[in-house]
């Protein structure tokens, strides 16, 4: 069985974000949506949260488990019995860091691989980042966020 790790920090999870798991659920037998710990970002939403949120909008994709983890992704791969990670692709930017990432984890665990999935055009502009910015001008985000979680994202925007 061929599993693969899409990991991320999912604050929330958006279309885009969407998009990349469908896809990767059609290539593989098991996907496993991991929500990590970005130590350099201040969360709109706790861990627990954000798995909720993913669940919520992934109950239609029977191969596909969300989990969370605080250890090295390289790690966490080795433990899961996964040989991929999955990343999302939107800009040649996104690629440099991304790029010397896949080569970290490599290097940690050799058996593991990085797949780059480029983000399909309607999606190429979009991050959690941006999302979480036009929540605070009360813009329609039916075209960013899936819709299943717009009604938490903006009790959470209106009470920060």
């Amino acid at each position: 069985m061929k599993i693969a790790i899409y990991p991320g920090s999912f604050d929330p999870i958006t279309s885009g974000h969407l998009n990349i798991i469908r896809r990767a659920a059609n290539i593989f037998d098991k996907l496993i949506v991991c929500v990590m710990v970005n130590c350099a970002k201040s969360p709109l939403f706790t861990r627990d949260e954000r798995v909720e949120l993913i669940r919520r909008v992934i109950g239609d994709l029977p191969n596909v488990e969300v989990d969370s983890s605080d250890e090295l992704l390289a790690e966490y791969a080795k433990r899961k019995g996964s040989c991929v990670i999955v990343k999302g692709l939107r800009a040649g930017s996104d690629f440099e860091n991304e790029f010397q990432m896949a080569l970290i984890n490599h290097k940690i665990n050799p058996s593991l691989d990085t797949m780059f999935l480029t983000a399909e055009h309607q999606y190429m502009y979009l991050s959690s980042s941006t999302v979480k910015e036009l929540g605070n001008y009360n813009v329609d985000l039916s075209d960013f966020l899936p819709e299943q979680i717009i009604p938490d994202f903006k009790q959470r925007i209106t009470s920060k």
